[in-house]
């Protein structure tokens, strides 16, 4: 759903983003080299061996992270400098969007948020190759990353919002984070919920709607909806559906592109 993610932010169509730290480090990979369509069934252990790394049917080489490596030690280095001579505190949505500002290149989601100042909240920014190389770049440097601000600041967005709908892809971590923040006004006025999770293993993700209103994540009176379905299939016919009939924006948009074979 790349595509469609970068359109929205292009066309400055949303107002911020949560998403995971996968969801950001996929994206700047995919401008620096290819995935590869692969199968949920492969043999993994030759996986292994070929230096292939599987995410669902989607095959990443292993070379891939070693070009992010390369991309992120001197973007981190020079940050560190910042830090240290002009006391920046850098937060991780700071961090995103200076990485969107370096990648410089129209195909990623976050160069578009740079461009258009939107906001990409990450809570678990550690938890992916972003963390990995954190943690190698910590031998080098010590840059600090200021969570609390970044809560601070999408807390402050949805309390300030005078309408606010919450568009949940999936679940887990992001679906919680954007939630939570809604506790702050009382809940969001509207939710659509894309994901195939179900409620009785007692998961987050799973969790109906209707959960979200005991919390004052949704407000009483708010719209919501669930959809149980394959959020890469759906999505996209909700986006297109949307702006189908405006000229103007059903012209600029584009079908998603299939992975590199």
């Amino acid at each position: 759903m790349r595509e469609v993610i970068r359109y929205l932010a292009e066309h400055k169509m949303i107002d911020c983003i949560v998403t995971s730290c996968g969801g950001i480090e996929e994206d700047l990979m995919k401008s620096l080299a290819d995935f590869y369509m692969g199968d949920f069934n492969m043999d993994d252990s030759q996986n292994r061996k070929d230096f292939n790394c599987r995410i669902g049917n989607i095959l990443v080489p292993a070379e891939n992270y070693v070009r992010l490596e390369a991309f992120l030690l001197p973007i981190y280095a020079a940050m560190y400098k910042e830090q240290e001579k002009d006391k920046v505190l850098w937060t991780p949505s700071k961090l995103i969007a200076r990485l969107g500002k370096e990648i410089n290149k129209p195909d990623s989601i976050y160069y578009w948020c740079y461009k258009n100042d939107i906001p990409v909240y990450c809570p678990a920014v550690t938890d992916g190759a972003l963390g990995d190389i954190l943690f190698t770049n910590s031998y080098k440097n010590d840059l600090v990353l200021d969570v609390i601000q970044d809560i601070r600041e999408i807390n402050k967005m949805a309390m300030r919002a005078l309408k606010s709908c919450a568009l949940i892809i999936g679940g887990s971590t992001p679906k919680h984070h954007i939630l939570n923040a809604h506790i702050f006004r009382n809940g969001a006025d509207y939710g659509v919920f894309i994901n195939t999770g179900l409620f009785e293993d007692g998961s987050d993700s799973g969790a109906k709607p209707s959960e979200a209103l005991t919390w004052g994540k949704l407000r009483l009176n708010s719209k919501y909806s669930k959809i149980f379905g394959e959020a890469s299939i759906i999505f996209p016919l909700l986006v297109a559906e949307t702006f189908a009939n405006d000229p103007k924006l059903s012209s600029k948009l584009t079908t998603p592109k299939k992975e590199s074979k």
